[in-house]
């Protein structure tokens, strides 16, 4: 199993793929915004299933970490990830700019991170400034081509948002389009990079800003991440390490979907369908990177440490 063929041949597809559909559907329904029926519902269910699987070996990663710390009652992973959690949930009801602009902050990083977890990847200076810049295309775009509606989704979350001018929004992305440049100059992986980045502008381009990010975290993210947790289980036969990989992930994946229909249903005695579903999606996600990230924070920091 070649793990970098078959993400050059997965991005180069993708960007390909995407760039097919948008250009068609533009020029069939003669508008710039493609219109996806059921957006909120599709999309709810999408990132509930394909999105949350890449997390759903966080247990495993954390049974790991305990032994590192000499944690003998490993269990004790759940009570902690599900307090991180619930306080991301606390901060977002009581201070949502703040714990927003956070979110977006570490998201962005590692969106760029984590993309980046295949090819030669040499050491350089100010890495993590360029993999966030790398990243921030995601949060940007949408602000920059879907301004209102990124807003009114913002507002969803209990966030009122003055943006700056949208000069500045557009320099945003070239420094994103440069930092992602120097990536695939350092890592020599043949420019897919810069396939994943053109795929994102264009989703954001030509879908709103649910649509686009649904797709970005779903088929390139997380498909990004699955593989190299399948690669983990068996570098030399990928449906070995696929069949391994499902059956770990699928009870954690199945039980935060059913948490995230459950808050839907319980959110829907206070809002629109619509408006629930926008509320669990972003804050259900923030509340699962922060202790996802914080997990491969420690993991990577001890992996160092020991080399």
């Amino acid at each position: 199993m070649n793990l970098y063929r078959i993400n050059k041949q997965y991005s180069l597809f993708l960007f390909f793929f995407c760039l097919l559909i948008v250009f068609s559907l533009s020029e069939i329904l003669d508008r710039k915004e493609i219109v996806v029926p059921f957006q909120t519902i599709l999309c709810f269910f999408l990132i509930s299933i394909v999105g949350i699987s890449h997390g759903a070996l966080d247990h495993v990663k954390g049974f790991n970490l305990m032994k590192i710390y000499k944690i003998q009652n490993k269990f004790l992973f759940f009570p902690i990830y599900i307090m991180i959690s619930l306080l991301i949930i606390f901060l977002w009801v009581f201070i949502p700019l703040l714990t927003l602009l956070l979110f977006l902050i570490v998201a962005s990083y590692h969106f760029g991170k984590e993309d980046c977890c295949v090819g030669n990847v040499i050491k350089m200076k100010f890495e993590n400034l360029l993999y966030f810049l790398k990243g921030s295309l995601v949060v940007i775009a949408p602000l920059t081509f879907h301004t209102n509606e990124t807003l009114e989704i913002f507002k969803i979350l209990n966030v009122d948002m003055i943006l700056p001018n949208e000069n500045f929004l557009f320099g945003f992305i070239l420094i994103s389009l440069i930092a992602n440049i120097i990536i695939v100059y350092k890592s020599n992986n043949e420019g897919f990079f810069l396939a994943d980045w053109l795929t994102v502008l264009f989703l954001n381009i030509f879908l709103s800003p649910l649509v686009a990010f649904t797709i970005y975290f779903c088929f390139l993210h997380s498909v990004r991440h699955s593989l190299s947790l399948i690669y983990e289980f068996d570098k030399s036969e990928i449906k070995v390490g696929f069949n391994k990989f499902i059956k770990q992930a699928l009870p954690l994946t199945l039980i935060t979907a059913i948490l995230f229909v459950l808050s839907v249903y319980i959110l829907t005695n206070f809002y629109v369908l619509d408006d629930a579903i926008l509320k669990v999606i972003f804050i259900g996600l923030a509340s699962l990177t922060f202790p996802h990230i914080l997990l491969e924070y420690l993991l990577e920091k001890n992996e160092k440490q020991r080399n």
